[in-house]
């Protein structure tokens, strides 16, 4: 079947869900909700029972008690092999379910070697709501209906991005592939925490607002600030991240990871010539954020920075720390304090307990890939990169403003506006 094309208003995309256990685990109204607030129509590849016990025989992996992953992985080979008229893939099962992890996984590998669908992949809770899964649809939906823009290889003209992210709302000022200004500020009230963040790149820039010729909204908040500043662009943080990071990087062509731990939540985004084919991002802790290194830093009594500094002088080792709860994980850390350990010593384990998170929890949904780009405010803690690269077995590679990635991402994308 010939693929359809699509244009920015024109046909709703076709989302292919692969999944088990989500009417069980009561998140399949979650996930509708959640595909038709971005406009697009979700489908469940059809297939009958020879094709899946052909499929599960094909597989290879005893099945035969899990009707739900069988009926799965199926419906995984009928998107991968063009049965099922599907423009993306949401790739979900249970968090809890370790079989299951695995045949996603195993999924993801068939549908990527035989396609170039996109995919998201997600593990859902009992509590999955729609509003969680909104980035990941409208992500979906921005690579196959805006792949135009995502091809920008450079900044034009005179442009702003504004990024308003759950802890922190920065601001970037571009002319003619150089950042003229760029500045953040702890998330407040949102529209008044983006004016002023605005306003001081502004000025760091030398540039009047009026001379603005295009501006680009992202972030948590991006709907919002996207109304107030009538932005050009109003477009969610996977897409924009990851084609800044490898713009930022100075890779044009190719394949990369870009791995974005932020102050709440997460991302790890693989991408080939800057647009994404396969995201995740979430945790099930905030043991595993930026969050969990402040708390740690101020346990310290130093700030985030220093901490990494710190790090880098320890030993991680030497500390035991439970990253799945942040609350459990200061209690260790606490406790190490009290029993006489260096600081040294513990800002490394803080720097190693969120890596070692964040690989459990989101590597596994991704291929690693080479080069991997490491972005968000806490790539400039040094401790998180070095634990990282140590944790990967290869170096990550943290470019030229990691902390502004959003907005710089939302001033370059925004240029095709101009």
């Amino acid at each position: 079947m010939g693929k359809r094309k699509k244009s920015e208003g024109g046909e709703r995309i076709r989302i292919a869900q692969v999944s088990c256990g989500t009417l069980y685990g009561h998140v399949q109204h979650e996930i509708e909700r959640a595909a038709e607030a971005v406009g697009a129509e979700l489908i469940l590849p059809e297939v009958d029972l020879d094709y899946v016990a052909k499929k599960v025989d094909e597989f290879g992996y005893d099945l035969k008690k899990h009707l739900g992953l069988s009926v799965a992985l199926a419906r995984g080979y009928a998107v991968a092999e063009g049965l099922s008229d599907a423009d993306a893939v949401f790739l979900a099962g249970c968090h809890k379910c370790s079989r299951g992890a695995v045949i996603r996984t195993e999924i993801r590998k068939i549908i990527q070697e035989r396609t170039k669908l996109p995919i998201v992949m997600y593990p859902f809770s009992e509590r999955t709501r729609a509003g969680e899964l909104l980035t990941r649809m409208e992500a979906l939906v921005t690579i196959v209906k805006r792949r135009w823009i995502l091809e920008r290889k450079v900044q034009e003209g005179l442009t702003a991005g504004i990024d308003s992210g759950s802890t922190t709302t920065k601001a970037a000022i571009m002319q003619d592939n150089e950042v003229l200004g760029a500045t953040w500020t702890p998330t407040g009230e949102v529209v008044k925490t983006a004016e002023k963040v605005f306003a001081e790149a502004l000025e760091l820039a030398g540039v009047k607002r009026s001379e603005i010729e295009a501006l680009g909204a992202t972030g948590y908040g991006r709907h919002t600030i996207g109304g107030h500043f009538k932005a050009d662009l109003v477009q969610e943080e996977l897409t924009v991240n990851s084609k800044a990071a490898m713009y930022l990087a100075g890779i044009e062509k190719g394949e990369a990871m870009i791995i974005d731990i932020g102050g709440m939540d997460n991302k790890i985004i693989t991408a080939h010539d800057g647009i994404p084919d396969n995201f995740t991002m979430g945790g099930i802790c905030a043991g595993a954020s930026g969050r969990f290194l402040e708390m740690t830093a101020r346990r310290l009594g130093v700030d985030v920075i220093e901490m990494g500094e710190l790090a880098l002088e320890g030993d991680p080792h030497k500390i035991k720390t439970d990253s799945y709860c942040i609350v459990f994980g200061i209690q260790d850390l606490v406790a190490a304090l009290s029993s006489g350990e260096r600081k040294e010593d513990i800002a490394a384990a803080a720097c190693y307990s969120v890596v070692e998170q964040v690989k459990e929890q989101l590597l596994q949904e991704i291929d690693l890939r080479q080069p991997a780009i490491e972005v968000g405010g806490t790539a400039l803690i040094k401790g998180v990169p070095v634990a990282m690269s140590d944790v990967l077995g290869f170096d990550v590679i943290v470019p030229r403003y990691p902390q502004y990635i959003g907005a710089i991402g939302g001033a370059l994308l925004s240029s095709s506006f101009r």
